[in-house]
């Protein structure tokens, strides 16, 4: 060997670069997904789940959407076993669309007790966080990155499911999982979902500042959570103005309409808000007839059409951002106020 080398075998060794470490991930952001590896974990088994399950009503949509009978030449009564087929496709189309839609409507209430018992009042609580301040971060980056990591996440995947969503809709019937007015498939459906999702996670982190501990915390969120989803669902159609449509138009709206209000004009010009009267006339002649025998003038509607669909998502998200955006100030100027 020291012939070979030329060098004496008790001579100092040859120089070698040392290795690079392996990269590890670190600072506020490797310490986040690591304390709440739990919720991630759940987080991300979930996602699979609906992605995987959107997937599947994709694949059954065309199925579920056509007529087929399905049954024997010989069979003596072809449209029964044609009906049975029929429905238990659109059975197991129209619930899995159903389940999907619900689960990611109702996201903003798990997100919320989560941020406000886990996320802050847990930490709050037992201590960790005055732990974390006391190595070389400061209370507002604690609960910046608090924020960032899980707004991060949730936007990825909301958005993702949202988008899997419309995906598995445009292949079946749209009758089967509802109108687009319907709350479930309303947030299901746009980025309105996003919007509720942040909204949950700024008011449960708010919630475990104000309370600093993890159980009131966690009920308080729910609470202010369940209070703001119910008032945007109530004033959903007031978010944006509706159209009017008078005469014989009043009758006939199309498909896809959400119908607020309706009524008639009698002869004497007095305004009926419930009536129903020459509904579903088929012909001008038939509606002549129908508002001679019961003496009315004119008919109305109020309704929304379903091209106002978009502007509703928009208005909605912005004014549930602004509930983020408010929630997250006032978690901030209380965290400094307590701990400057």
């Amino acid at each position: 060997m020291s012939t070979l080398t030329g060098r004496h075998p008790s001579g100092p060794a040859p120089y070698r670069p040392p290795r690079p470490a392996p990269y590890r991930p670190s600072g506020l952001t490797w310490t986040v997904l690591r304390l709440h590896r739990t919720a991630l974990y759940v987080w991300g088994a979930a996602l699979l789940t609906v992605v995987a399950a959107l997937v599947w009503m994709h694949a059954i949509g065309p199925d579920a959407r056509a007529v087929t009978g399905g049954c024997d030449a010989a069979d003596p009564f072809p449209m029964d076993c044609g009906i049975i087929q029929e429905t238990e496709a659109h059975k197991i189309y129209a619930y899995g669309l159903a389940l999907v839609s619900a689960c990611v409507t109702y996201l903003m209430y798990a997100v919320a007790v989560w941020a406000g018992a886990a996320l802050t009042g847990r930490e709050l609580e037992n201590g960790t966080a005055r732990l974390a301040w006391t190595q070389s971060v400061t209370p507002a980056r604690w609960l910046a990155a608090k924020l960032a990591v899980p707004a991060v996440l949730l936007t990825a995947g909301t958005t993702l499911a949202v988008l899997l969503g419309d995906w598995a809709r445009r292949a079946g019937d749209r009758e089967l999982f509802g109108g687009w007015f319907n709350t479930n498939v309303f947030i299901s459906s746009g980025p309105v979902a996003v919007a509720y999702a942040l909204a949950g996670l700024a008011l449960g982190a708010l919630a475990g500042l104000v309370l600093r501990r993890a159980l009131p915390a966690a009920a308080a969120a729910l609470a202010a959570a369940y209070v703001l989803h119910e008032v945007l669902d109530g004033f959903r159609m007031s978010l944006w103005p509706a159209e009017t449509a008078t005469g014989p138009a009043a009758l006939r709206l199309p498909n896809g309409t959400l119908v607020l209000e309706h009524g008639a004009v009698t002869g004497d010009g007095e305004r009926l808000s419930t009536n129903m009267a020459c509904v579903g006339t088929d012909s001008a002649a038939a509606l002549g007839r129908c508002v001679k025998r019961t003496g009315l003038a004119d008919f109305w509607t109020t309704y929304q059409p379903e091209s106002h669909f978009w502007p509703l998502q928009l208005v909605e998200s912005g004014l549930l951002l602004a509930v983020t955006g408010l929630a997250a100030a006032a978690a901030f100027a209380l965290l400094r106020r307590r701990h400057s």
